[in-house]
């Protein structure tokens, strides 16, 4: 699978969980939308293309924008992130 089809996949995933999502997954879904499109345009620019860089520019993404997060905010986008992952196919 490319990043590419990665992103898309992860993004169609919270996409399709807007109709039935809590309100912790609507706000953790749009916040990591941002960090795992940017993490996927980073590695385009940079002709990587192994997932597993992309997914570390996402985690350290998140890691970085702490401060801006409260504790339970931030377990909250780091579960759902792990989520995601695990329902990629």
């Amino acid at each position: 699978m490319t990043i590419q089809e990665y992103e898309e996949k992860l993004l169609q995933l919270i996409d399709d969980g807007i109709d039935t999502a809590t309100d912790d997954e609507l706000f953790a879904g749009g916040y990591l939308r941002g960090h795992i499109s940017l993490a996927a345009a980073d590695c385009e620019s940079k002709n990587e293309s192994q997932l597993s860089v992309m997914k570390e520019k996402v985690e350290q993404s998140i890691t970085d924008a702490k401060s801006e997060l409260s504790p339970s905010d931030e377990c909250l986008i780091q579960l759902y992130w792990k989520e995601l992952q695990s329902s990629v196919k």
